[in-house]
Order: structure tokens, then sequence, then C-alpha cells
């Protein structure tokens, strides 16, 4: 079990969730202003998409990152920034006769832009999603070639890696990488657990993730929907830390929509309860090596 736990707070995500529930935040200004909230709630690290300010839309956009990381900072620079690094893999294949005729909702590009807003604004920590997987009738593609420059690109950048996890066998693809030394050690892995045609969020799956991965990493994991809170014990009585947020789910109780703040603190009732201690951003911090970080610099 965990004695102390480091809480990571998804605020917005990319789904289609805006409709879902109002407070999913979708300006710059209100994914900082979500973030910021989170973190006085009680989460170390804040994980971040960002949308079309206009339609709610997922966005790659790195002038919106860039405003998101100004404000977060503006507001507290303890606050640990992980930024999304997974954007731009998607892919829904058009009809049977006509498969690569990509319909409505693929955005699907290089590695290059995949990541392009992380070399220029340069967080503590981005995801790296570690293979590729279905989700729902969606597919979202990588190989290993691109999951090779993006974290030599990490690396060159002094950007600590999320090896973000959905299955075993993207475990065994981060392994790889390791062992090829793009990945430093103590690696960061967070196990994701009930996306569809994923890895389902059961106790069962996220012992078999845990044992799968390298001696003395660092591990998180997340629950999406109802099963969030349940995979938040679970991953503090298997000695993992833990993620929650409007990103996984949008509701405190059946019906009741949620904010990042408040779910951020029912995880830290949880820990608590469990016994375990909450880790602060500057624990945290310390924890995962991780330097200070500045305002970002000017584009240039």
């Amino acid at each position: 079990m965990s004695s102390a736990v480091f809480i990571t707070c998804a605020v917005t995500g990319s789904g289609d969730s805006v409709r879902k529930n109002a407070n999913v935040p979708v300006t710059p200004e209100q994914i900082a202003a979500a973030a910021l909230e989170a973190h006085s709630a009680g989460a170390a690290i804040v994980h971040v998409h960002v949308r079309d300010p206009a339609s709610g839309a997922p966005s790659r956009d790195p002038a919106l990152f860039r405003e998101v990381c100004e404000r977060i900072r503006g507001g507290n620079d303890e606050v640990i920034i992980n930024l999304t690094g997974g954007m731009g893999g998607d892919l829904l294949l058009g009809p049977d006769d006509a498969p690569l005729d990509y319909g409505r909702g693929t955005d699907f590009v290089g590695p290059r832009e995949r990541i392009a807003h992380i070399v220029e604004l340069l967080p503590e920590i981005a995801s790296l999603d570690c293979g590729s997987l279905n989700f729902d009738e969606a597919l979202y593609g990588t190989t290993p070639r691109y999951l090779r420059y993006m974290a030599q690109e990490y690396r060159r950048t002094g950007v600590r890696p999320e090896l973000e996890v959905f299955e075993l066998g993207h475990i065994e693809l981060a392994r790889q990488l390791i062992a090829e030394g793009l990945i430093e050690a103590p690696a960061l892995f967070q196990l994701c657990l009930g996306i569809k045609y994923g890895a389902p969020a059961t106790t069962e799956a996220m012992q078999a993730m845990r044992d799968a991965l390298p001696p003395g990493v660092h591990w998180s994991a997340f629950g999406v929907g109802r099963m969030q809170m349940p995979m938040v014990a679970q991953a503090v009585l298997l000695g993992g830390n833990v993620r929650v947020g409007l990103e996984d789910n949008l509701y405190l109780e059946k019906g009741v929509p949620a904010t990042n703040a408040q779910l951020v603190e029912r995880a830290v009732a949880i820990v608590q309860l469990l016994g375990a201690r909450v880790q602060s951003a500057a624990d945290a911090r310390q924890r995962l090596g991780l330097a200070p970080k500045g305002p970002p610099q000017p584009a240039g």
C-alpha cells in the first residue's frame, strides 16, 4: 500500500463531454481556472488538453496551450503541468468498400506535429501513449517509430514522459523504449483503465498491469465513469498514485454533475481514509525529480 500519494487531475480531456456537463472547461481561461481550483483541492499535477473556445471541440493549437500554461503559471507556479502528447492519432475509417475514405473526426498527423506544443512550451511532464487501441469504432494509432521520435524529443528538451498504457501490450512497448535508453529511469507510468476495448477497470486488471511494470518505477492509475473512485482506492492499496478529473468522469454520483475540484476533494478523502498522505506539488516535484519551471518563453 502507498504511504504517500500524489493526485493528478485531468481537467477537460478531448471527449464529447461539454454538452453533458456544463462544468467541463472549454476556454483557456476556464481550463486554467479549473486547474488552479484542482490544485487548491489537493492535486499536485494537472493534465491538460485544450479545446476550440467557440465549439468546444478538441484542439492541438499551440497558442491555446500557451495561454493555458501562462494562466496557470501566473496563478500558482507550484502546480506541475502535464500536457497531453496524445492528440493527432485519431482514425475513423470510411465505409467497408472504401475504408481509407476517412470519416469525420479523423485527426491523424506525424509525431513532430503531435508534440509541437510540448517542444515549444516545455512543461514538466507530457503524456506518451504507448501503443495503438480501438476506442469504440474509432482507432487511436501510433507506431514504435513515432514513439521513439517523441521520446527522444522529450529527453532532448527535458520533459518527463508519462507513459500512458491502456493494456498489457503497451507496457511491453514501453519497456522496450526504456531498454533502448529513450526513457530515463525511474519511468513514470499511467495505467488507464475502463476505456472501451482497453483494460477493464477491475482489481485484476490493475494488479496484472502493475505486476508487468519494470521494477522501481513511479505509477499512477485511473478508472473512467463510475469506476473512477473505486480505482482511486485500488491504486492506493496496490502501491500507486491516482488520477481523477472531468476528462475521465463527469459525475459525483448518478445525475449529479461534478467539478474538477469536487473530484479531487473526494480522492483526497479516499486516500486519507486509507491511511495515506496526500503529497503536495512540492513533494511530488521532489519525488519525481522535476526541476521548477518558469513561465513559457515567448514564441520565436
